[in-house]
């Protein structure tokens, strides 16, 4: 019985991140982030005229602001978010927005229960259904006065989706990427549950083929992604992956410039790739450092760097251990509603967010800095990246493990 209960938090953690829709669907608004800039009379919100931060320049020129020498910190630009379907998958684009554009805007939220099979979703009332809150803002327009941006693609792990490391991407985002990131059928959570409670979609999951076939919707930039067209570094693209995200990006060295692995293996050569980052936490039970991670290091093709956390876990580059903290924690929401997710799940979810590891904000922190300084050293043609990536462990403590083969 214990085991059920903990597989009933687990899964609606790795819910809690995603959705389908925005905060003003079902679910109510997110509670944070509304309004921006100063209050009028009567309560509305009367927009100010924000400073801009000073400019700056990427590769070729490309316009950029200029943004904090930390890398863990956020970027200058508000963050617009618009839902695509590409290659047929339902996918995210968060993007670089106009600066002042979020004000008097609410935040985005996302509804864990659109990533439940419909017999779960249903037990779990509006008023008690976590929202995953974004620091990003539904359709906001795009900043046209910059760029061309560089491309980051995001690929989820086994029984996850496309927001499963928000903050991660949001992040990118606000430091003038834009990122893309795809619910993948098959394997994320809603088809996995489905399956395993004897309801299956008849989904397989196949995300070699799924980025293949996006890759080049995305550069096109047509369909629901005109928004972005002659706005993108097409010739500039990162891909990222985390757990079996990362062992589907591993071989895409001919398309993208950078690939980052998180809690996964190793890379491929490639005639584009240019750097590869392996991310892991060093405490992880599903996918071992020292008989996994390292030996994939050491296959990958230079140039390459390997970061390993200590005390984190599997979970090490999402935001699956932060979730629900606002409604008592994931498992209180599950006892009170009895969501139906078998057991199964329960390992690999629950890796890295236990009491003795890493506390999880840490962890992201140090994920932010060096998956953001791996992308603008090569993207953004940032020679203070490379310096920042060589002082890895100066920078962050808690890395027990950073090598690197330049």
């Amino acid at each position: 019985m214990a085991a059920r209960i903990v597989g009933l938090v687990v899964a609606l953690s790795l819910c809690a991140c995603g959705s389908e829709s925005d905060a003003s669907g079902s679910g109510g608004a997110s509670g944070s982030g509304g309004a921006a800039g100063a209050s009028g009379s009567g309560g509305a919100c009367v927009p100010s005229t924000p400073t801009p931060p000073a400019e700056a320049s990427g590769c070729d020129g490309a316009g950029r602001f200029e943004v904090p020498v930390d890398e863990s910190a956020r970027g200058p630009w508000p963050v617009g978010a618009r839902l695509a379907t590409i290659a047929g998958l339902p996918a995210e684009v968060w993007y670089p927005a106009q600066l002042g554009s979020e004000q008097c805007q609410p935040k985005l939220g996302y509804d864990i229960r659109e990533q439940l099979p419909d017999s779960e979703a249903q037990k779990i009332p509006d008023a008690d259904a976590p929202l995953q809150e974004c620091d990003c803002y539904r359709d906001l327009p795009l900043d046209e006065a910059h760029g061309p941006y560089p491309i980051v693609v995001m690929v989820h792990g086994t029984a996850s989706f496309r927001t499963l490391s928000l903050s991660l991407q949001t992040h990118w985002a606000s430091r003038g990427f834009v990122v893309v990131a795809a619910d993948h059928p098959g394997i994320r959570l809603k088809h996995l549950l489905s399956l395993l409670i004897g309801q299956p979609t008849g989904e397989t999951a196949d995300q070699v083929g799924d980025v293949s076939k996006m890759l080049p919707e995305i550069t096109a930039a047509s369909g629901d992604l005109a928004f972005l067209s002659g706005h993108l570094d097409t010739a500039r693209i990162g891909l990222a992956g985390h757990s079996a995200g990362g062992g589907a990006i591993s071989g895409f060295g001919d398309s993208a410039q950078v690939l980052i692995s998180m809690s996964s293996g190793g890379t491929k050569p490639g005639a584009a790739l240019a750097s590869s980052l392996l991310v892991s936490g060093m405490a992880d039970g599903i996918v071992k450092f020292a008989d996994t991670v390292v030996p994939a290091y050491d296959g990958s093709p230079t140039k390459k760097r390997l970061v390993g956390v200590t005390g984190a876990g599997h979970s090490l580059p999402t935001d699956l251990c932060t979730l629900g903290a606002d409604k008592g924690g994931i498992l209180q929401i599950a006892v009170d509603h009895g969501v139906d997710v078998p057991a199964t799940i329960v390992k690999l979810a629950q890796d890295g967010c236990a009491a003795e590891n890493l506390a999880p904000e840490d962890g992201l922190a140090i994920v932010r800095g060096v998956t953001t300084a791996a992308l603008e050293e090569t993207l953004s043609c940032s020679a203070g990246a490379t310096t920042a990536l060589s002082g890895t462990q100066s920078t962050y403590p808690e890395v027990g493990d950073f090598r690197e083969a330049l």
